[in-house]
């Protein structure tokens, strides 16, 4: 793991060298469990006679093959303990050869299953996953199109599907298909991280951009700054008001849908009226957002990256253009065992 984390924090040093930047600070990498970290997956499925039956796993890097999976140990417990079950189930059903992909999404304390039909079940394959789902103690979820199609199998029992983060008091209830950090470890982490780069004082104005469930927003409400959360998603901009109501934190946030990918929905943001920015952007990164940025304020931005190269792309931006210094960056092991690399970076001015 020690060549892993060195590997992937020369990587991050790289990307910031070709945007003529460079951190203050180099920070040791966040990291916790190796294994069983994983809490989301999308596994595909096919239905392969010569094979032994029904695939569950992940596919072949490069191609479009499934492996032929029994277990995975990156997987949580609970996630991989299900692979061969479900392997027997699927072999059961009318509909086997029309089952793509199963999405599974496990929060504390309970499991949830979101298996894609692209064709309609016959009661048969209903009373199958009925079964399957109470004899293993899990929520099952068909989605027949895109994501405003999931539906719960129609006998389930409600699910309580969210995860806490004890630190900070809090509990974050999210849907089946929501968008979560895959390792709660690295997550609670790295919320700390982000109150402790921000340094929090009560009333500081801050925006939380790429919101989310309010993952972010609701520690640093908790902290007692003021949040505005903007997120391109109304699903997830009603999970995250209803999350601050669920946690008293209701009066100290607010939320609203903004695309932030484009001039026109940066514009909705008012940027120079924040202490400090947390940006935690898609792949693409957050090129709109760094260009739009006014002098003054906000003089802190914390930056957590799902792409490494889009960070350091921006960074340059914020460093050459907008008179910010890179204080502070690292690598975030959101992923062992894997060459993907998540970083978070603080900027001041």
């Amino acid at each position: 793991m020690r060549a892993q984390l060195k590997g992937k924090q020369e990587k991050l040093q790289a990307f910031f060298a070709d945007s003529g930047v460079k951190p203050a600070t180099i920070l040791e990498p966040l990291d916790a469990a190796h294994w069983r970290y994983r809490h989301r997956a999308r596994l595909g499925v096919k239905f392969v006679p010569k094979r032994g039956g029904a695939l569950v796993g992940f596919r072949e890097k490069g191609t479009a093959y499934l492996m032929d999976m029994h277990e995975c140990p990156v997987l949580a417990e609970s996630i991989s303990q299900l692979i061969d079950p479900l392997r027997a189930m699927i072999g059961e059903l009318s509909i086997k050869r029309r089952l793509p992909q199963i999405e599974f999404s496990a929060g504390d304390g309970c499991l949830s299953l979101t298996i894609r039909c692209l064709d309609p079940l016959f009661e048969e394959d209903r009373e199958v996953l009925s079964a399957f789902q109470k004899q293993h103690g899990v929520s099952l979820f068909l989605q027949s199109a895109g994501p405003d199609s999931v539906e719960a199998l129609s006998d389930a029992t409600d699910i309580d599907l969210s995860y806490r983060l004890p630190e900070h008091d809090l509990k974050i209830s999210f849907g089946p298909t929501d968008f979560v950090q895959i390792n709660p470890g690295i997550n609670r982490k790295l919320i700390d991280k982000v109150i402790g780069f921000m340094d929090v004082k009560d009333g500081m104005r801050v925006a939380d951009l790429f919101c989310g469930l309010g993952n972010f927003s609701l520690p640093l409400a908790k902290q007692g700054a003021w949040v505005q959360g903007y997120e391109i998603l109304d699903v997830q901009v009603e999970r995250a008001t209803e999350n601050a109501k669920a946690n008293a934190l209701d009066e100290r946030t607010h939320f609203q849908m903004a695309d932030l990918t484009h001039e026109s929905g940066v514009q909705a943001v008012n940027l120079h009226e924040c202490d400090a920015i947390l940006l935690d952007p898609h792949r693409a990164g957050a090129e709109a957002i760094v260009k739009a940025l006014p002098e003054g304020n906000p003089r802190t931005i914390v930056y957590v990256s799902c792409n490494p190269a889009t960070l350091a792309r921006d960074a340059g931006i914020l460093v050459h253009e907008k008179n910010f210094t890179l204080k502070a960056a690292g690598v975030v092991n959101m992923f062992p065992h894997t060459d993907h690399a998540e970083a978070i970076a603080l900027f001041t001015r």
